[in-house]
């Protein structure tokens, strides 16, 4: 099972504004296996990422063991790209 990416539903802009993205390119340099998991743009319509982190904020990465990370992202895509990815 690869890791999985729960994220925005668009990632249209594909910059470092993006959030969801800055993530998703991280992982894809690093050279993670990940599996997409979209979610709606709407914070009140994510009650799954409420349950699974206790917020409704994106994205999250829930790892192989079952563990779930989920903070700012820069400070995530930075963990990635140093290897620190739990």
């Amino acid at each position: 099972m690869a890791v999985k990416f729960h994220r925005c539903p668009s990632t249209w802009l594909k910059t470092s504004l993006d959030p969801c993205w800055r993530v998703q390119k991280a992982l894809n340099e690093r050279g993670i296996d990940y599996e997409v998991v979209k979610h709606p743009h709407r914070k009140g319509k994510r009650p799954e990422i409420d349950a699974m982190s206790g917020q409704r904020l994106l994205p999250v990465l829930e790892l192989e063991d079952g563990r779930v990370v989920r903070e700012e992202s820069k400070e995530m895509a930075a963990k990635i790209r140093a290897g620190e990815l739990p």
